[in-house]
């Protein structure tokens, strides 16, 4: 014996015929609050803010990128200051 039902509702008269909570509000909070702490922290990973982090490391960081972006490139010769 076979027996089919078809129930013709939406999701929300289905959640409130069984009996479960509506959990739309805190949903929409939830998403509200993520939503406000990835657009804080996109400011953290902006390349501005990624280069500031990484020359606050290390002083002389943007001459040694320098110097490595000259000698892969074979454009740079030596600098003034290693001149002696």
């Amino acid at each position: 014996m076979k027996v089919n039902v078809e129930i013709d509702c939406t999701p929300q008269e289905a959640r409130q015929f069984i009996g479960l909570p509506d959990v739309q509000p805190m949903q929409t909070a939830v998403m509200e609050k993520l939503q406000h702490q990835m657009l804080d922290n996109i400011q953290k990973v902006s390349p501005e803010a990624l280069m500031q982090s990484w020359l606050s490391f290390d002083p002389k960081f943007a001459e040694r990128f320098t110097d490595m972006f000259a000698a892969m490139t074979g454009l740079g010769g030596t600098r003034a200051s290693d001149k002696k």
